[in-house]
């Protein structure tokens, strides 16, 4: 069974896979560059823009020339149209009290502008004839630059009537709205619907400006009136026909995308995806028993990858510790308590069946011998449960002394405590276990044949060193290694259980403390090493 516990809390529920999330995150990260192309038409507004400012270019040229003429033809001043608001007008002679320039910024937006229907059709009218005779001078130079720009040429006099403009001349587009703001002497511009002389292949269907038709009106200013306006509009560039002109730098463009989208991948890939699925496999392996597990990945990735294997690997070497112990825990359990039950087995098998034929001293060895090994039991599961307190001890945050501890013991007339210094000594431990801890040592020295016990306290660094020695028998080199092994001891006939210092031992761990055996002649000495109370 692998980690089936632990995913029937997680759920069935479908959740994708962290590889899925990575490529659909890759796939958004390549789709950006065309969202921003196509959904936010940011490249296409922009050929709107640049379509307008040529626009501007060639009509502002027009304008002049047009300009002059009329200057040089010398039309009448109540010919002309309304006065220039004193910007925005192309004049070949008006003056800047501001400087000797005025350029028009493009401001069309395709995101923002309305587009408008397309042009309505001119209307019919009469054109002043000193307006017409202009118009016809000019209209092979507006031809010729028809040709090279592409762009559709009308040029209206003051009144808006069309004096050059192919089949429109002697119409009137004075009621458009852009050429009725630039006869008022002010510049326009606009986006409409085009008419397309024939239909629009289906590639460029995806780009809304094929669609549409850039009209820039501006007017023409002699002596500070309008004397006529130059219209001009022109169909932007496709961006897909642009970009398939621009093909060698969108491939290469292209290729950058790809290349980082991969590296992304790869980086991620190395550094995060592949880290987590060999901790999986790490886990699964562990669950199903194998200690060979039990070792750092080969490649972590990143810091906190790291740091989480080393966690995590740090909590399997102690549930693996954990099991360990209470495996050997429980083979000395079943074999301390299968002594004593075995003796009471047999003797009370033994007065069932001949106590009969026993006398008084025989029956009464027997019942002794039940009563005795009774009394083992019951101490071995008093101190059963007192390591098992121990072990799960969790600090209370009280404090005590060694002389107040030692307060708590009963008089021990087999011999004699002497606390030698630091008795006042501040310990984070409460009493009634420094008082266990302290008599567990002192019973130990007095089943040694010890008549005396030493105590010295001492801290330094935040820490207390307690020194707890005898002058008894002392241990021997064979037994030092193994004298905190649960049951272990060497006076088992005199009642000793074996479980005292590993009582001992766990109180201590669960208070942040240590104990260790440190050489002394004679005798026995336990060094005790405690966090103390930070005034």
């Amino acid at each position: 069974m692998r980690l089936t516990s632990s995913r029937k809390w997680i759920g069935r529920k479908w959740r994708p896979r962290l590889a899925t999330v990575v490529v659909a995150i890759l796939v958004m990260v390549m789709a950006l560059p065309l969202v921003g192309l196509f959904f936010f038409r940011l490249y296409e507004n922009q050929l709107i823009r640049q379509t307008e400012a040529e626009l501007i270019a060639q009509g502002a040229a027009i304008a002049a020339i047009y300009a002059q003429d009329v200057r040089d033809a010398g039309i009448a001043p109540e010919k002309l149209g309304a006065p220039t608001p004193g910007t925005n007008g192309i004049s070949s002679r008006s003056t800047n009290p501001d400087g000797p320039y005025r350029p028009i910024e493009p401001r069309l937006d395709l995101a923002s502008d309305y587009v408008l229907p397309t042009r309505p059709a001119a209307t019919p009218a009469i054109a002043d004839p000193a307006f017409a005779a202009i118009g016809t001078r000019l209209s092979g130079i507006l031809d010729a630059t028809q040709k090279t720009t592409l762009a559709g040429f009308r040029l209206l006099d003051p009144r808006g009537v069309v004096i050059v403009g192919r089949g429109e001349v002697g119409q009137s587009l004075g009621e458009v709205e852009e050429v009725r703001a630039a006869l008022g002497g002010r510049y326009a511009s606009a986006l409409r619907l085009r008419i397309p002389d024939q239909p629009t292949p289906p590639l460029y269907s995806v780009s809304r400006g094929t669609r549409v038709r850039v009209f820039v009106a501006l007017p023409v200013a002699v002596d500070g009136k309008v004397a006529g306006v130059v219209y001009v509009s022109r169909t932007p560039n496709n961006i897909v026909k642009h970009l398939y002109g621009e093909r060698g730098k969108v491939t290469l463009a292209a290729i950058a995308i790809l290349g980082g989208t991969l590296l992304i991948g790869l980086v991620f890939l190395r550094t995060v995806s592949r880290p987590i699925y060999a901790l999986i496999d790490r886990t699964e392996r562990i669950a199903a028993g194998d200690r060979n597990a039990i070792r750092p990945l080969d490649h972590h990735g990143t810091y906190e990858m790291a740091e989480l294997s080393a966690a995590f690997l740090d909590m399997a070497e102690k549930l693996q510790a954990r099991s360990d112990s209470i495996q050997t825990f429980a083979t000395h359990v079943s074999h301390e308590l299968k002594s004593p039950l075995t003796a009471i087995q047999g003797a009370a098998e033994l007065l069932r069946d001949s106590g009969s034929a026993m006398d008084d001293a025989e029956r009464r060895r027997f019942s002794d011998n039940i009563v005795t090994d009774a009394g083992r039991l019951n101490l071995l599961v008093r101190k059963l449960l007192d390591l098992a307190r121990a072990e799960n001890l969790a600090p209370s945050g009280q404090s005590t002394s060694i002389g107040a501890a030692l307060a708590l013991l009963p008089v021990d007339t087999r011999l004699a405590v002497r606390v030698e210094a630091g008795g006042d000594l501040a310990l984070r431990m409460s009493a009634e276990n420094a008082a266990i801890v302290l008599g567990n040592l002192i019973d130990n020295s007095a089943r040694h044949g010890a008549t005396q016990v030493s105590i010295v306290a001492a801290s330094a660094g935040g820490k207390a060193t307690v020194l707890v020695g005898d002058d008894g028998a002392g241990i021997s080199p064979s037994n030092r290694a193994r004298i905190f092994e649960p049951f272990f001891t060497t006076r088992r006939s005199t009642g000793g259980t074996g479980m005292g210092l590993g009582i001992v031992l766990a109180l201590l761990k669960a208070h942040d403390g240590m104990i260790r055996l440190v050489d002394s002649e004679p005798g026995t000495r336990f060094e005790i090493i405690l966090p103390v109370v930070r005034e």
